[in-house]
């Protein structure tokens, strides 16, 4: 670098440092970067002329300033780098991280702070923590607040992305600066299922599970009050968040018949035919019709009850001693619909309709009640909810209804021993014929009863009973529904999946509803696998080519609606972009799954081999010890032997001897006889068979 006092001339010609406009002859041109310099200002001047031709300035010519950097020995980077390469234990995303630490100087200290952080971040669970970095928002570096996700596959807070929008001109994207749809930049759509998974992560940290367990409330029927009543956690006034008073009877919710005295403590008298009640919540204290919304009470597998006629539908016939009821189903009451008039698909025999097919099988006897609801009905009472004894379904099929759609039908008949409340008479109903159904020709799925009722009448005593034992009840008469629901709550809760598991169900393909693969996320925030979605749409073009009279028309573009929405996301299906953060996250998790489950299994091998090994000490040991006791019995034997074969000379040695002195009148076999005892004592004591021992004498 020049000193201060050597500066050039300025682009006017005047010199920098005497401020003055210098002659031509005064001026000295540098032959590399051909700048003017005043010579009188110069420290250094040229000496001759031809100093002044190859004059180089000071700029160009004092390196002293430059400064050399020392050589960067690259060998102990390379050697670090291979062997970051050469690890087998590490994926490629983790090489990558480490190459990446290792070019950008990271110390130790570093790398503690960050996994320190990263632990502290994660918490005990360690599922928030796998969020952190890949669900954080490009613009403002924050956990993802109300989560937008773009065609492009980025995500963002809605805020943020409400603002980065309003400043542009062209609706781009943050990160990319792709193009973003007109209708999505005007109507953003919040994707729900990063909003789910970040919401189960957060309840998964310590100070969320650490605290007072969650109370679910529960009150014995003996506590309750006698009408329905509202607490202090009811959001709405009224009886729409009301509970049930007492149950005045003792029947458990899966009785079948009549409630006769026997199961009515209170007043001894059972539940009468005609009697009539406020609503739907006092008639459930009664046992008649416990559901109080629904309008079928039953289980699929033990039969149905109960029902009410309350003119849910329109196909209903009510003639009093017999009517066509019309099954449950059918109808869109997702999200928040408790009703809808609107049939939307096809009736089928599962679950309520299955309870009462059941029953129609069996014959068994339901109670019925009508409620003042239904106006069609010549029957119906005028207040309240009234209970008109049991019905017999008789037959149950299905038919196309009045909107189209297929539903289920059944015909009930009266056959109570107590009168109907709209008749004059005194008694109770007898066996009638079954009425004519002229709907019955284009009847499908046809059931009729092939066997003897459950429920018949009974000649001799002239009444309606029991053919057969009562089916029994599954519940008992003081297990509410309530507190099971509640045992339920606390075993799902002690039984739970783990976190992990139900974040990875969260991020499932709405179209195979499996865990994606290569996720996209439409414009109107709807998550697909990538060959799902364009399996769904495989073989349709994007423009149809359209012609008329031998004359080529405009190209008119397909509508391509997304398998979840009526939107269309044809302009979406040109060119799909993957949702990578989406896709780290499902990674990780599945990785972080794999781990542990690996880790569970080598525990449990640890354990088996554990138990092998201590039941092979023992049985070695026990084989130890039957090898000495065989051993030593051994021994015994062979001690024993030895005595006999001692016991066998002498006798031999007798024999010889008496051989000479006695006279061959059977004295010689007695004494033979008697000497023989020790053999045989021998034999006996070492555990064989017992042998006789013939010496030489013997064999004569």
């Amino acid at each position: 670098m020049a000193q201060l006092s050597d500066l050039p001339c300025d682009g006017d010609g005047v010199c920098m440092v005497c401020k003055h406009k210098p002659a031509e002859a005064e001026i000295l041109t540098c032959k590399t970067c051909i700048a003017p310099w005043h010579i009188s200002c110069l420290t250094t001047r040229p000496q001759t002329l031809a100093d002044a031709a190859n004059w180089a300035c000071p700029d160009c010519s004092d390196l002293s300033a430059v400064v050399a950097k020392p050589p960067v020995s690259s060998g102990g980077l390379v050697d670090k780098i291979r062997a970051i390469e050469s690890d087998v234990s590490l994926t490629d995303r983790e090489k990558a991280k480490r190459r990446q630490e290792l070019l950008s100087g990271a110390t130790d200290s570093d790398k503690e702070k960050d996994a320190e952080k990263e632990m502290n971040a994660r918490g005990a669970g360690g599922v928030l923590g796998i969020f952190g970095d890949k669900f954080n928002c490009s613009i403002c570096m924050q956990l993802l607040d109300r989560p937008v996700s773009t065609p492009c596959g980025h995500n963002f807070c809605l805020k943020c992305f409400q603002k980065w929008i309003g400043q542009q001109r062209k609706k781009t994207c943050a990160i990319c600066r792709k193009l973003i749809p007109p209708k999505m930049a005007r109507e953003p759509r919040i994707n729900s299922a990063i909003v789910m998974a970040i919401r189960m992560a957060k309840a998964s940290q310590p100070e969320h599970s650490v605290g007072p367990t969650k109370m679910y409330h529960f009150i014995h029927n003996q506590d309750r009050p006698d009408k329905a009543f509202t607490t202090e956690r009811a959001k709405k006034t009224g009886k729409a968040n009301a509970c049930s008073g007492k149950i005045f009877v003792t029947i458990p919710s899966d009785f079948f018949g009549p409630i006769t005295a026997e199961y009515d403590p209170t007043r001894n008298l059972g539940v009468m035919v005609g009697e009539t009640w406020e609503d739907r919540m006092e008639c459930r204290q009664w046992g008649a019709h416990f559901p109080h919304v629904a309008g079928i009470g039953g289980q699929s597998t033990h039969g149905s009850q109960s029902v009410a006629l309350s003119g849910g539908y329109e196909d209903d016939e009510d003639h009093g001693e017999w009517f066509l009821y019309t099954g449950s189903g059918g109808r869109d009451l997702t999200g928040n619909k408790r009703t809808n008039k609107k049939q939307s698909f096809d009736q089928t025999f599962k679950s309520s309709n299955e309870a009462l097919r059941l029953s129609c099988r069996e014959g068994y006897p339901v109670r019925v009640v009508r409620s003042h609801k239904e106006k069609r009905s010549s029957y119906a009472p005028q207040e309240g909810v009234r209970y008109d004894g049991v019905y017999r379904i008789e037959k149950c099929w299905r038919k196309p209804g009045q909107q189209g759609f297929l539903v289920c039908r059944y015909l009930f008949v009266r056959c109570d021993n107590d009168p109907a409340p709209w008749t004059t008479d005194d008694q109770g109903d007898r066996p009638r014929p079954l009425p004519c159904i002229p709907e019955l020709k284009k009847a499908t799925d046809l059931t009729e009863r092939k066997k003897v009722p459950a429920w018949d009448y009974n000649e001799e005593q002239g009444r309606w009973t029991w053919t057969r034992p009562q089916p029994p009840s599954k519940r008992t008469p003081g297990d509410s529904d309530n507190e099971k629901k509640s045992k339920k709550k606390q075993k799902g809760r002690t039984g739970k999946a783990s976190i992990k598991g139900k974040l990875l169900k969260e991020f499932s393909c709405l179209i195979c509803r499996k865990v994606m693969v290569m996720p996209l996320t439409t414009p109107c925030a709807h998550n697909f696998c990538k060959a799902c979605l364009e399996g769904a749409f495989a073989g349709q073009a994007h423009v149809k080519e359209r012609k008329s009279g031998g004359r080529t028309l405009r190209a008119k573009k397909n509508v391509m609606k997304c398998p979840s929405c009526p939107n269309d996301i044809s302009d979406f299906l040109q060119n799909p972009q993957v949702n990578r953060e989406l896709m780290n996250v499902i990674e990780t998790l599945q990785n972080q799954m794999e781990e542990e489950s690996s880790k569970a299994k080598e525990a449990e091998d640890g354990v088996d081999v554990q138990s092998v090994n201590s039941s092979d000490n023992a049985s070695s040991e026990s084989t130890n010890t039957d090898m000495q006791e065989d051993g030593d019995s051994m021994n015994e034997q062979s001690d024993s032997a030895a005595e006999d074969k001692e016991n066998c000379d002498v006798n031999a040695e007798i024999q010889k001897v008496d051989k000479s002195d006695t006279p061959p009148n059977g004295t010689k076999a007695r004494r033979v006889t008697k000497r023989k005892k020790p053999c045989n004592d021998g034999a006996a004591k070492a555990g064989r068979p017992k042998r006789t021992c013939v010496g030489k004498a013997g064999a004569n």
